[in-house]
């Protein structure tokens, strides 16, 4: 019982001290990486792990935005090339 009681104990303490979108949000594509030009549409937030942020560890939030988790991915149509990574677009 107190190996249980152990375990739990860490993974509250494990998911109070991180950022939720990080942790349970997936791979961060480029479209999440890569910052909307002017007169391009904004990324959205996936509000249910900012809510959570703002509600559990609020430092988790400056986390989620560093690493840009906290925005939705956007699936790509089928037929559409994928999107550029800043590497992959760099002129001589």
């Amino acid at each position: 019982m107190k190996k249980f009681k152990r375990a739990v104990c860490l993974v509250v303490v494990v998911s109070v001290l991180s950022s939720c979108a990080t942790v349970f949000g997936g791979h961060v594509n480029a479209y999440q990486r890569t910052k909307p030009k002017p007169g391009e549409q904004q990324r959205r937030l996936r509000v249910g792990a900012f809510i959570a942020d703002v509600l559990l560890f609020w430092p988790g939030t400056i986390v989620d935005f560093a690493t840009c988790a906290i925005y939705k991915p956007v699936p790509l149509p089928e037929n559409a090339a994928p999107l550029a990574t800043p590497a992959a677009t760099k002129t001589k």
